[in-house]
């Protein structure tokens, strides 16, 4: 493990860098990311060894669990941020305590293949964690997004979290529920699986990169096909993008497939949220108690958050 720090002072925030997924396929970024850390008032702890990367992941199963326990174990840490996603957060399910990370109070950051770790806890121990930015892919890009780190460390300093969005063409709708969703392809992997948890009249947030339409469409389908959709208040869509069509799609779009799910889920669907494998998006706290208000042209999520970082 290797600390890199900054002059402590009060406001000095513990952040450990954890590589539950894929490895850093880009050092400079993980350079610039920790830099970026530590230019906000961070402390960091970083776990993840670049020469110990395995085949796509950044260590062995047991490794990578190694990282997540010396995070956890260590009281200087507040965040335990993922350096990216990729794939592999899954494997690791069996093999952690679940309560003992719950247990831990630490703050759980990263999206994507992450997505698996936010929902297994909020499954098994109730416990809220946070969809938010990555070190590489985020604090690690050659100029940060003020957008993304505004939003971050709102949602991390401020019991309520309001955003307004513009997103013309939505259902009007009222509604409040639990908050959770996360990454398309990593729920449904977790359908049927004691990691997915049951939400009754939730607000689920989705996003996903690289699926062409006519997979959100079946990967949505199979989500009401499990009765997941039919149970929520309403549906709302991050960033759906670097897909590629085809002539043989034939005006097939994602237009055409939203149309075709507002037509079929019994459920409001709205559009619009910055979330997801963009640069400016949204930190979502999940589990956390939130209201959602929408007209034609935006709307509005109210969050109630129980993570805020100690000062």
């Amino acid at each position: 493990m290797t600390e890199t720090t900054q002059p402590p002072s009060k406001q000095s925030i513990g952040v450990a860098l954890i590589a539950p997924g894929g490895y850093a396929p880009d050092e400079a970024a993980l350079a610039r990311g920790i830099l970026a850390l530590q230019s906000q008032g961070c402390v960091v702890y970083d776990y993840y060894d670049p020469a110990a990367k395995y085949l796509r992941f950044g260590g062995t199963d047991a490794a990578r669990v190694e990282q997540i326990y010396a995070a956890i174990d260590n009281p200087q840490v507040q965040i335990v941020l993922a350096i990216r996603g990729s794939y592999g957060m899954s494997r690791l399910l069996p093999l952690l305590d679940l309560h003992r990370l719950a247990a831990s109070k630490k703050i759980f950051v990263g999206h994507s293949d992450v997505t698996a770790l936010h929902l297994a806890l909020l499954a098994q121990t109730g416990a809220t964690s946070v969809a938010g930015p990555m070190l590489c892919g985020d604090f690690g890009e050659a100029e940060l997004s003020e957008y993304t780190m505004s939003h971050f460390w709102q949602c991390l300093r401020q019991p309520e979290q309001v955003l307004q969005i513009s997103a013309p063409g939505n259902p009007v709708v009222n509604v409040s529920g639990t908050l959770w969703g996360g990454n398309l392809a990593m729920l449904n992997h977790l359908i049927g699986t004691s990691y997915l948890p049951q939400i009754e009249d939730g607000i689920l947030f989705l996003e996903d990169i690289g699926e062409h339409p006519y997979r959100i469409e079946r990967m949505m389908l199979q989500l009401q096909y499990a009765g997941i959709l039919g149970r929520q208040q309403a549906i709302v869509l991050g960033d759906f993008s670097n897909y590629r069509l085809a002539d043989y799609d034939n005006g097939y779009d994602f237009d055409a497939m939203l149309a075709y799910l507002r037509a079929h889920v019994p459920v409001p669907i709205l559009t619009g949220l910055p979330f997801g494998h963009i640069r400016d998006k949204v930190t979502l706290p999940v589990g956390a108690q939130a209201q959602l208000r929408s007209d034609a042209h935006r709307f509005q999520l109210t969050i109630q958050n129980p993570l805020i970082l100690a000062s």
